[in-house]
C-alpha cells in the first residue's frame, strides 16, 4: 500500500538568550534545540522503517493467503462450477462466462470473470435502461429489478455464485480476496478525487460493505467503508472479512 511517510508534528523550540563567549550558552543551545530535533528525526526514521518492514511482510503474506484460499476454493467448488455451466447453457444457449473490463489498482485495466447472469445483449441495453430509470446522473448503476437478468442469473446473484470465477482473477494476481470491488471504466470516469483513492490497493472479491449489506448500502457510504479498509488494512482484518463473507452470502442481503 502506498502509505505516506510517517511524520510527527514539529516540537516547539525552547529559546534561551545566548551569552556570547559563555559555555552556558552552548550547553543551553544543545539541550533545547539540537538534541530534541535529532531525537525527533531518529523517531521518524524508526517509524518509517518499521512501516516499511510491515509492508514487506504484509504483502507477501496477503498474496500467499490469496493463492492458498483461491486454489482451495476452485478445487472444492469444481462440481458446483460444472452444474452452473450446464444450467446457464440449458437456459438460453449463450456463453457460460462473462468477461468485463474492470479497473484495478492504480487504474490498471483487466478482464474480470463472472458466470453470465444476464442476457447476451445486456451491455447494448444498458444505456437505454439507465435512461429509462433516470439513473444517468449516478456514479454507479445497479437495479434491483433489472429485466436483463436471466432465470438462472437471479439464483446466481442471490447466492453470489456468479462471482465464483473471480477466484481465477485472484490466482492471476489481478485481484485479491479482500479489497474494494473493482469498478467499470464508466464509473471511474465520474470519480472525484476522494473516490480515486479506492484504487490505491488491489481490488477484491469481498470488502467491508460486501459483508454489511452489499447493494443496500449507498455508493457514498461504500466509498467511506473502502477508505476505512485501506487505512486499517492488515492480514488480520482480511481474515475477519473473509469469515464474515460466508454468513453474508448465506443471508443474501443486498444480493441483486
Amino acid at each position: 500500500m502506498n502509505a505516506p511517510l510517517p511524520t510527527m508534528p514539529a516540537s516547539p523550540r525552547l529559546e534561551s538568550p545566548p551569552v556570547p563567549g559563555s559555555s552556558l550558552s552552548t550547553i543551553s543551545r544543545l539541550l533545547h534545540e539540537e538534541e530534541p530535533t535529532r531525537w525527533i528525526r531518529l523517531l521518524d526514521q524508526f517509524r518509517y522503517w518499521r512501516w516499511r518492514a510491515h509492508e514487506r511482510m504484509r504483502r507477501p503474506v496477503k498474496r500467499l493467503l490469496d493463492i492458498g484460499l483461491a486454489s482451495f476454493g476452485l478445487l472444492l467448488g469444481s462440481p458446483i462450477v460444472a452444474a452452473i455451466a450446464l444450467a446457464i447453457k440449458l437456459d438460453d444457449g449463450g456463453p457460460i462466462l462473462y468477461r468485463q473490463v474492470r479497473v484495478a489498482r492504480s487504474g490498471r485495466l483487466f478482464l474480470c470473470l463472472k458466470f453470465r447472469s444476464m442476457r447476451v445483449d445486456a451491455d447494448r441495453l444498458r444505456d437505454a435502461l439507465v435512461q429509462a430509470q433516470g439513473a444517468s446522473g449516478g456514479v454507479r448503476f445497479k437495479s434491483r429489478h433489472d429485466p436483463r437478468i436471466t432465470r438462472v442469473g437471479r439464483l446466481l446473484r442471490r447466492t453470489s455464485l456468479d462471482e465464483f470465477p473471480q477466484l481465477w482473477n485472484v490466482l492471476r494476481g489481478e485481484m485479491s480476496l479482500v479489497g474494494p470491488r473493482p469498478p467499470i471504466p464508466p464509473e471511474v470516469a465520474n470519480y472525484r478525487a476522494r473516490e480515486w483513492r479506492r484504487l490505491d490497493v488491489d481490488a477484491g472479491l469481498t470488502c467491508i460493505w460486501q459483508v454489511s449489506g452489499r447493494s443496500c448500502i449507498p455508493f457514498r457510504q461504500q466509498v467511506e467503508m473502502d477508505l476505512a479498509y485501506i487505512q486499517h488494512e492488515s492480514v488480520g482484518l482480511d481474515l475477519k472479512l473473509i469469515a464474515k463473507t460466508i454468513p453474508a452470502v448465506i443471508s443474501g442481503r443486498g444480493a441483486w
